[in-house]
């Protein structure tokens, strides 16, 4: 007997149904792993970082190039550079020359000497010379031709003070005398003395006095020579052992200072050497070490 055919009343998916992924209405429409679109997202997957670097440095070179083209210098001019020399010049300060510092140092110490002569009409000033300040007690160094046959001796301070001096002693064969002053300021400053021991051919020395009566003046040189010998105008004397120096001294430097750059005396202006008859400086003046006129006061600082 023929069998017959059954037929289950379950409807059970096909094979192809069952294997085939469920789609949602919501679900994006699948991508085919070969296509363009697919690759080009695996790409930018695998790339991201990268990328992201490379722009970031795109970005800060074209802005360095911006500014570079912002701040670039341009050509300077002559009027710039006349424009910075002019300002350097105004905002800096001209440093003060060894000459200025040296007699910024023995100014308080450098005194006027006048020698007064008594008439009846009254004092007159018969000479004038320049003596330097060794003692805040009062005592002044200075020539004995300044103050020789004086009726009168006066002496004027840096300060503008003047007072009366007195001749305490000589030392003829250096032309020095060493007076007293007999009112002196409170603040008086005595020089500083300096052995010529280590003083040399070429070392800068400034002379201090009044010259013609002119003054306080100041000029500056160096160091000519040493040991020198000096015979008086009218042959008289000889003097030795002087420093031969060429700052400019005329009549009235006689009994001033020569002071070195640091402001310490080393001499005692004395002489002028002129071949002619006229008593003007011609580039050779002398002066006596200073420990001779320290002898003539009876010290010795070295």
């Amino acid at each position: 007997m023929k069998r017959a055919t059954l037929y289950s009343r379950s409807h059970r998916p096909s094979l192809a149904a069952r294997t085939a992924p469920a789609v949602s209405p919501d679900s994006p429409t699948p991508v085919n792993p070969k296509s363009f679109g697919a690759r080009l997202q695996r790409f930018r997957t695998r790339r991201a970082r990268p990328l992201s670097f490379a722009a970031s440095a795109l970005v800060t070179l074209a802005i360095v190039a911006a500014f570079s083209a912002v701040t670039a210098p341009r050509k300077l001019t002559q009027r710039d550079i006349d424009a910075a020399v002019l300002h350097t010049l105004e905002k800096q300060k001209q440093p003060p020359s060894n000459a200025s510092i040296a007699y910024d140092a023995i100014r308080p110490s450098v005194v006027r000497v006048n020698q007064v002569g008594l008439e009846e009409s009254g004092d007159t000033e018969k000479a004038v010379g320049t003596g330097v300040v060794i003692e805040e007690s009062g005592i002044i160094l200075t020539n004995i031709h300044v103050v020789a046959g004086a009726e009168r001796i006066s002496v004027t301070f840096s300060n503008g003070t003047t007072s009366d001096a007195h001749v305490v002693s000589v030392q003829p064969e250096d032309d020095l005398a060493v007076l007293k002053a007999h009112t002196v300021p409170d603040d008086l400053k005595p020089a500083t003395l300096r052995s010529t021991r280590g003083l040399r051919l070429g070392d800068e020395v400034i002379a201090v006095g009044h010259p013609f009566g002119i003054g306080p003046s100041v000029s500056s040189g160096i160091v000519s020579g040493l040991r020198r010998e000096y015979v008086t105008p009218k042959g008289k004397k000889v003097m030795s052992n002087l420093i031969q120096f060429d700052a400019a001294a005329n009549p009235g430097n006689s009994g001033g200072p020569l002071v070195t750059a640091d402001g310490e005396v080393v001499g005692i202006v004395t002489a002028i050497l002129n071949p002619t008859e006229q008593r003007v400086f011609i580039g050779i003046g002398f002066a006596v070490p200073i420990e001779n006129a320290a002898s003539a006061v009876g010290m010795s600082p070295f």
